[in-house]
């Protein structure tokens, strides 16, 4: 397997530098929905322009550039170990060229790694072998106010009067955006997972985040109730930046996990509008972005 450090690199680069065509869609749809001259258009406003100048002098979109999470698919025979190797040595790299703020900070000491390598999880990289010779690498880079106003509920839950069941699991959504306010960075997405163990399931509520904004759930009662969150959070009047408005979330996405009897767990991601997410494919000699 050839040395794809550099790659990691410009794929770093691309993900803290360039959000994605559709999430950059998506805002500038929100911006015409709000009434002119309205808060909620003066922060859309700020936060399209912020978005134009990052992409031109390829700078960071936000001074937060997040926990660094790398999904890697690779072929059987690949290394992990060397995939790992080069993929933090991209992380460092990254970080000297500023595409990248130093966030590694050991919670037991308080001393921040310099780097933002820090052991067992930062970065974070979960790898899943698959059939074929491509090579794919997702990242994700999360920001921590959005990461600060994630919640996980175990069902049933007699405060909010939620059961068991999908309409159990809105009512805990709404809850977990009506708590968060303008804190994490709205508009947003939402990612839900219901089911798992604790760990599975805040894990797959952040993978399901990687979807295209127009990719609803195969399932079709998730779809419904992807379209209904998204529907309903708008109509809480929390709005970008928590200034009031129509927009608080911009999609929603939801997953489905096996779970055991004796537990019904509900995790929800949020994702701040600095929706930061790209790939990176890999076939023979030939790499490639999107």
């Amino acid at each position: 397997m050839q040395d794809l450090t550099e790659a990691f690199v410009e794929l770093i680069r691309r993900t803290s530098t360039d959000l994605p065509e559709d999430v950059e869609k998506s805002l500038e749809a929100a911006r015409e929905r709000e009434a002119n001259g309205s808060a909620a258009v003066g922060a859309l406003d700020a936060i399209l322009s912020n978005i134009a100048l990052a992409r031109r002098e390829s700078l960071p979109i936000c001074q937060d550039t997040g926990t660094p999470i790398f999904y890697v698919k690779h072929p059987e025979g690949w290394s992990t170990r060397r995939l790992r190797e080069q993929i933090r040595s991209a992380v460092v790299e990254a970080t000297k060229q500023s595409y990248l703020r130093p966030n590694a900070v050991d919670a037991i000491t308080d001393k921040n790694s310099g780097n933002n390598l820090g052991d067992p999880a930062f970065p974070t990289i979960h790898f899943e072998e698959i059939e074929g010779e491509e090579l794919t690498v997702d990242l994700m880079l999360k920001g921590g106010g959005c990461e600060n106003v994630g919640a996980q509920y175990s069902l049933p839950n007699g405060e909010l009067g939620a059961g068991r069941d999908l309409d159990g699991v809105r009512k805990v959504a709404l809850d977990a955006v009506q708590k968060a306010q303008g804190q994490g960075c709205a508009p947003g997405f939402l990612g839900v997972a219901i089911g798992g163990d604790r760990g599975s399931s805040f894990d797959a509520s952040k993978e399901v985040l990687l979807k295209q904004i127009e990719e609803s759930s195969p399932d079709q009662e998730l779809a419904d109730l992807e379209t209904r969150l998204t529907e309903e959070s708008n109509q809480l009047g929390i709005g970008p930046m928590g200034f009031g408005g129509k927009t608080t979330v911009l999609g929603s996405k939801i997953t489905g996990l096996h779970r055991l009897p004796a537990s019904f767990f509900v995790s929800v991601s949020y994702m701040c509008w600095a929706n930061r997410h790209r790939r990176m494919t890999v076939q023979g000699d030939s790499v490639s972005y999107s």
